[in-house]
């Protein structure tokens, strides 16, 4: 794992945009993993470590949170700015790799796994024209967020006054996110361990900067809400805009993904995949092997379906 950052161009100016890199950075397929609203790229530390030897995993930390900076202009923390920091980001990994005893320039392919509000950012995406997103991991989201699910969230976002021990703060974490399912001790000491961060004043704090709890998609046009918004997050315009192959992971105790949700997803967009966890609420950790192997396994299908065009075209010119 490698610990880089990109600087990316916002309303207010530049600011870092961190991610850890893992894998070969010459491999021609990229994957995204891009986390939740109060969280950070060290989620996917599991998953990445699985997906290093197939592929190139680039975990972000959108800006506010994990290593990237804090915004002066709090208003900045909006989809907007998530996109085209994802953008600049995009750009930075996968420019053409050269290959062939000619060296040729040969096109990378991405992927993109998103967790939460990742997710969504990857959804915004892939709805976009000419996106480069081949395949999407939709997890534990998807184009409609009821309000009681979308305050839960929000609210993950409080105690800006930190812990004075570290206990009291493990076991915050612990009931915060009892929904992420059954955690080994290991795991859950790796979550605690990238959640916090000790400052000057001998409080732990959370990684990520308070103002994030302001975030609202009033005024937001990467998200077309209507006057309905009570209702929640209705973003089913921009699902029908996505052209890629999807798999949609649901905690079977999901109060952000809602199982009609998934039903009207696959309804809508035929040959969507869908995989649902027992015991798990918001949000599968992508932690254990059964998760790991659905997101692997769905990976590989691009592989498989370039190796059989390979093949293919072969057999046409003999």
């Amino acid at each position: 794992m490698r610990h880089s950052s990109i600087l990316s161009l916002g309303p207010e100016g530049f600011h870092r945009v961190a991610f850890t890199d893992w894998g070969d950075v010459d491999n021609p397929h990229v994957v995204m993993c891009v986390h939740g609203l109060s969280r950070n790229s060290r989620d996917f530390d599991f998953l990445a470590d699985a997906l290093a030897g197939d592929y190139r995993v680039v975990c972000m930390d959108v800006v506010g949170r994990g290593d990237s900076a804090w915004l002066e202009d709090k208003s900045g923390y909006s989809f907007s700015t998530y996109l085209s920091d994802a953008a600049a980001l995009i750009a930075h990994v996968t420019p053409p790799v050269r290959s062939g005893v000619f060296g040729e320039k040969r096109a990378r392919s991405l992927d993109w796994v998103g967790t939460s509000m990742g997710g969504l950012i990857g959804m915004l995406l892939a709805a976009k024209r000419n996106s480069p997103i081949g395949r999407l991991v939709l997890n534990d989201i998807g184009p409609f967020v009821p309000w009681n699910g979308l305050f839960r969230l929000k609210g993950h976002v409080g105690r800006p006054h930190g812990f004075g021990e570290r206990r009291s703060a493990e076991e915050y974490i612990r009931e915060t996110f009892a929904a992420f399912g059954p955690l080994t001790e290991r795991q859950w000491a790796h979550l605690v361990e990238h959640s916090l961060r000790l400052h000057e004043d001998g409080r732990w704090y959370f990684r990520f900067d308070p103002a994030i709890g302001q975030w609202s998609t009033h005024g937001d046009p990467e998200l077309p809400i209507g006057p309905e918004f009570l209702r929640g997050i209705d973003l089913w315009s921009v699902w029908n805009a996505v052209e890629c192959p999807v798999l949609v992971l649901r905690g079977a105790l999901s109060d952000v993904l809602l199982a009609g949700t998934v039903e009207e997803m696959r309804r809508r967009k035929p040959g969507t995949q869908a995989a649902e966890f027992e015991g798990v609420g918001h949000a599968p950790a992508l932690f254990d092997a059964k998760q790991i192997g659905t997101v692997r396994e769905f990976l590989k299908q691009r592989r498989a379906a370039r190796n059989q065009g390979r093949m293919m075209r072969w057999f046409r010119a003999k």
